[in-house]
């Protein structure tokens, strides 16, 4: 009689065990279509929100003019609210951005909107000097703490085109590596799933509005190289797990490569957690105690890519690295006979009338066992039982 507690226990299995184990409880690539679903929504918004709701460029893609002045006035704190105000008032028409940088007495704010001539700029001076009096270096409000400058697009511009052409480079490079070191279906499949990441973290850009920046684009270049990084810790795994596959009978390629992924799951997860605590803590130090926008725009994008990259690599590269595989007829081949063996396992046991289970590992692992017994004991020559009279047999003596 099977214990009570024990068969709770069992049900109560928690999922932190089971990614700790790692023994392919969960059907990953068994339920790909799914994953391959919500994968291509996923993509279908992004490209969707970038081609209709665009990006939220900043001034050093789309040219303009920025402000700056100490956040330190004559009465007090100036805050980015009451520097839009100003902004307003003085010329109609509010600012694009007001963004406090810095901290304690060295804190600025900066003020950003389109492109303003001479005369535009010094009434906005005027004014932020009168109603706010920014404190100079002298410790007195001063019209000359408040400066000025003109930024074009084309830098922005010339910065979109050098990033392009790295990831060009990059991607080529990562192609070739993985084809040399895997094979080409492992480089196609590792491919596929950096260009998702790339697609994915620029529509959730995108979608929530943060500004794009040089620092955006930077980011998104670094995250690339740590999905990749994941991707290449799950197939090196698949390979290992995969090695002389064609010549054995007991899983087909997709569950190799589901066992693999079981196998190194919490491994990638564990790092995706390490990597994220850095960035949070830049996001927490850049944005909150120094109000840098460039760090908080790096770690917004090092933070959203990395997300979408260990999601990839566990739930879309393997998967279609499957698929790909198992469009060659060796692959399917050995699948059938995976197939053929477990029916017949099957029947066997149905004959016997006992709990077989073909799907079971440990049972399967027996019932090997038993054959490969079997056959040894099949193998082995009838012996002569007669009794040798006198010297054992051998070479005669001369």
């Amino acid at each position: 009689m099977v214990d009570e507690n024990t068969t709770t226990a069992g049900k109560r299995d928690s999922i932190f065990r089971r990614l700790y184990v790692g023994t392919g409880a969960f059907d990953v690539v068994g339920k790909r279509k799914r994953w391959y679903l919500f994968f291509g929504a996923l993509v279908l918004v992004c490209i969707a929100s970038m081609g209709i709701k665009g990006f939220n460029f900043g001034i050093d893609f789309e040219g303009g003019t920025q402000i700056q002045l100490p956040a330190n006035g004559k009465n007090g704190q100036i805050s980015e609210q009451q520097a839009k105000d100003v902004f307003s008032e003085a010329l109609g028409r509010p600012a694009d951005e007001a963004q406090k940088v810095g901290s304690g007495a060295s804190s600025t704010i900066q003020l950003r909107s389109d492109t303003l001539d001479a005369a535009e700029v010094a009434k906005i001076k005027e004014a932020l000097f009168r109603d706010l009096g920014p404190i100079g270096s002298n410790g007195q409000p001063s019209v000359q703490a408040i400066s000025d400058s003109a930024v074009s697009a084309s830098w922005g511009g010339e910065i979109s085109r050098q990033a392009l052409i790295a990831l060009g480079v990059f991607l080529l490079a990562v192609t070739l590596f993985l084809a040399l070191y895997f094979d080409t279906r492992m480089a196609a499949a590792a491919l596929i799933s950096l260009l998702h990441d790339i697609v994915v973290t620029a529509g959730v850009y995108s979608l929530i509005g943060f500004e794009v920046t040089p620092a955006t684009v930077i980011g998104l270049l670094t995250i690339l190289g740590f999905s990749l990084y994941d991707t290449v810790v799950v197939f090196d795994k698949v390979r290992e797990n995969t090695r002389g596959l064609l010549g054995l009978t007991r899983r087909t390629f997709g569950e190799a490569a589901n066992l693999a992924l079981n196998q190194t799951l919490m491994r990638s997860f564990n790092t995706a957690l390490i990597a994220m605590l850095p960035i949070l803590g830049l996001l927490v130090v850049g944005y909150i105690l120094l109000g840098s926008g460039t760090l908080q725009d790096l770690a917004l994008v090092q933070l959203t890519g990395t997300l979408v990259g260990v999601l990839s690599s566990v739930a879309l590269a393997t998967p279609l690295l499957v698929d790909l595989k198992m469009r060659d007829p060796k692959f399917r081949q050995q699948a059938d006979r995976v197939a053929a063996r477990r029916a017949n396992q099957a029947r066997k046991a149905a004959e016997r009338d006992d709990d077989f289970d073909p799907n079971d590992e440990d049972a399967l692992a027996a019932e090997l066992r038993k054959e490969k017994a079997y056959a040894a004991a099949a193998s082995v020559p009838a012996r002569n039982q007669k009794a040798h009279k006198g010297r054992p047999s051998g070479k005669r003596k001369r």
